[in-house]
């Protein structure tokens, strides 16, 4: 996230999702400070790594609430008890 990515050049992502092209990350950081986001590395894999431009508390509190609903709505499993005893009544 911002001055901690250290390979240059990065492929930009704008906050729309638009393509900005390969840039340096001097460039890069530049360009999101005049925006007032931050620039996120998304997939440092890639050649080159893909960053984003992007408000990151933002994308963090929407990312904690996704989970907790994933959390909500999974399945639990229940344990189910059967009891049974040798006698046998008539009816």
């Amino acid at each position: 996230m911002n001055r901690q990515i250290r390979i240059s050049p990065v492929r930009v992502i704008a906050p729309d999702g638009k393509q900005l092209g390969i840039l340096p990350v001097e460039q890069a950081l530049a360009l999101a400070e005049e925006m007032g986001l931050d620039l996120v590395e998304v997939a440092p894999q890639a050649r080159p790594p893909v960053c984003r431009i992007m408000d990151y508390g933002k994308f963090k509190y929407e990312e904690q609430r996704r989970q907790r609903e994933a959390r909500k709505k999974q399945h639990q499993v229940q344990v189910k008890e059967v009891k049974m005893r040798p006698g046998i009544k008539e009816h």
